[in-house]
This record gives structure tokens, C-alpha cells and sequence, in this order.
């Protein structure tokens, strides 16, 4: 199938800001389940192209702007073709072994409350029967709930406050997983939820590594494995490292954005 990707974030500042630095994760690489046929990111009209590739196999590269700035506008456009293959990733070529994504961070560190809900909806049988069963247990103990958490929730606080995003979803999983032995890492990228529309959103789910199939996506917050709806862009141990943009300022007091995605859908289907 083939999707048209149109991300725009304009991002104001109440006064402005002499210098302003943000690290861009928003290339992405080609796969089993995508070709990318084309992609541009600019910022205010200037063309970016990756400059580097990180530790996560992730197309990276940072920009600065170091004059006086009151505002700023980050577009993406592109099109990818994307396959079905029913959330399996696979193998990536190249990067770091699954066992490293078995490691804990500070957005996905296990809680007793994580660890209670892994071993007690889990169960018995394959790997991906309990991981289905897990990614559905994290759906039924965390509700959506917008604008209830921002990008320092933890996997704990959100299960706790048993509400969040598709960020905090991704979070809780992956910190439940790696308490059952699975490596674990967060993707971003993006979803189309239906045929022929233009709503669209930035997204983020888990993948698991499972034997004899590598990584395979979970996407939690919609109780679904990714399938042709989705563009994976980047990937990491949580948000953090796999963040579009993350950045730093000098001056520029308040920061808002405002932030517009639209996808739309031909039949085109990859070869």
C-alpha cells in the first residue's frame, strides 16, 4: 500500500530564542515491511539529509540555528510502500544484539506493579500467545487518556495512574517483557487508522524479540500488530532514543507547537 506522509510542526516562541539545537530521528530506512520511495525533511524551507547512522541503526542528523528565531518549521513529506507481515520485523543487518534491549532504563524500569502484571497475565504457551495476552493486559490496565502524561512519564507512573498515551502503552510493555526474559525496544513512526482518510498521528509501539522470528511489533495502545498502516521510522531502548526530534535552547521563554499529520492511501502495493 502506498502512503503519502505530510508532517508539519511550527514551533513559536513568546520571546525569542538566540539559539536553538535539536537532533532530528525522522528518516525512515527501508525494511521487509516498507520501501520508501521517497522523503524530505526540511527546516524553514532547508533541506536535511541524514548525516549519520546512530547505535540503534537509526538515520540521525542535528541542525542549529544560531541567530535570533521567534519561530520555526519542521516539514516532512514522503511516501513509502508499505507489506503486511503481520507486526515481524525480522532480523535487522546490522546493530546491536537483541540481549543488549534486555537492559533497563529510566522511562521503562520495572516496578513491582509492572512485574505483578506481567507474571500474573502472561500465562502459559508460544511466546507470542503470552506476549499477545501481555500486550492486552497493558491495554486493559492503562486506558488512552490524552494530555494525561508528557514525555518524562515513566512505565510505572502511567500503569499507576492507569491512564496514558500510546508512548506510555509502548513503555509498560516493554518494561513487562523484559521482566519475562524478552528483549524489548520502543519504535516511532507513523499510523494511518483507516482507508482513504487523512487522519493521521505520530505513533509509538513495542517490538519483542522473539525466537525464530526476531523482532515483532506489538502495538498495545490498539491491541493490533502493525501491519500496512504503519511506517517505522526509529527505534530504541524507550522515547528518548528513538525521539523525531529532541532538542535544546538558549532564551525563547515559552515553547508552543502546533503540529499537523495527514497520511493518505492508494491500493499500490509493493512488489
Amino acid at each position: 500500500m502506498l502512503l503519502t506522509i505530510s508532517h508539519d510542526t511550527h514551533y513559536h516562541y513568546a520571546e525569542a530564542a538566540w539559539l536553538v539545537v535539536q537532533a532530528l530521528r525522522l528518516w525512515p530506512a527501508p525494511s521487509a515491511s516498507q520501501e520508501v520511495k521517497s522523503w524530505r525533511v526540511s527546516v524553514d524551507g532547508r533541506v536535511l539529509r541524514p548525516t549519520c547512522v546512530d547505535g540503534f541503526g537509526n538515520p540521525a542528523a542535528t541542525h542549529s540555528i544560531d541567530q535570533s528565531v521567534r519561530e520555526l518549521r519542521l516539514s516532512v513529506r514522503g511516501q513509502v510502500v508499505t507489506r503486511d507481515r503481520s507486526g515481524v520485523h525480522g532480523d535487522d543487518a546490522a546493530g546491536l544484539p537483541p540481549m543488549f534491549f534486555l537492559r533497563s532504563t529510566e522511562l521503562t524500569a520495572l516496578t513491582p506493579g509492572i512485574a505483578a502484571l506481567a507474571d500474573e497475565v502472561a500465562g502459559e504457551g508460544t511466546a507470542l500467545e503470552r506476549l499477545h495476552r501481555l500486550a492486552n493486559g497493558v491495554r486493559d490496565r492503562v486506558d488512552y487518556v490524552t494530555d494525561s502524561t508528557d514525555v518524562g512519564t515513566s512505565a510505572g507512573e502511567a500503569l499507576a495512574a492507569g491512564g496514558g498515551v500510546c508512548q506510555d502503552h509502548a513503555h509498560v510493555l516493554i518494561s513487562a517483557a523484559r521482566h519475562l526474559g524478552f528483549p524489548s525496544r520502543y519504535v516511532s513512526g507513523y499510523l494511518c487508522p483507516m482507508e482513504n482518510v487523512t487522519e493521521a498521528a505520530s505513533h509509538a509501539w513495542a517490538e519483542i524479540f522473539v525466537d525464530d522470528l526476531g523482532w515483532v511489533g506489538f502495538d498495545a495502545a490498539n491491541r493490533v500488530a502493525p501491519d500496512e498502516h504503519y511506517v517505522r521510522v526509529a527505534c530504541g531502548r524507550d522515547y528518548r532514543d528513538a525521539a523525531p526530534v529532541r532538542g535544546l535552547r538558549r532564551g525563547g521563554a515559552e515553547e508552543t507547537l502546533d503540529v499537523t499529520v495527514s497520511i493518505t492511501l492508494s491500493g499500490e502495493r509493493a512488489q
